[in-house]
């Protein structure tokens, strides 16, 4: 058995290297996502891309490993991650992001 709702995907795309008082950005937003009480945020590593500087990091190359893309994921009601947005804004000073109305399907096991 399965429902589903609209709901607002919240997606940060930033570098792995970007830190927040010493510590990985992407960890922050997601502590703050837990604490927010959104349903669900995931981290995503990607293995090449570049943005403002055009410069590509790449895992190809040894030397060319460091910086590479993060792409943080959030899903939960328009409400809920619009207000989470408004309270990280000081986190994503170089980081896009982008919103996105999505349909969520919850599957749920059907009992008598």
């Amino acid at each position: 058995m399965s429902y589903s709702r609209t709901e607002m995907r919240l997606s940060i795309i930033l570098g792995q290297d970007d830190l927040w008082h010493h510590k990985p950005k992407y960890q922050e937003i997601v502590k703050r996502a837990r604490a927010a009480g959104l349903s669900g945020a995931s981290v995503w590593r990607g293995v090449e891309g570049y943005g403002a500087s055009a410069h590509i990091h790449t895992t190809r190359l040894l030397d060319l490993a460091d910086g590479l893309p993060l792409l943080v994921v959030a899903v939960d009601t328009e409400e809920r991650i619009r207000g989470f947005l408004d309270g990280i804004g000081e986190l994503l000073t170089e980081a896009t992001v982008t919103l996105e109305g999505v349909e969520r399907v919850h599957f749920t096991e059907d009992r008598p």
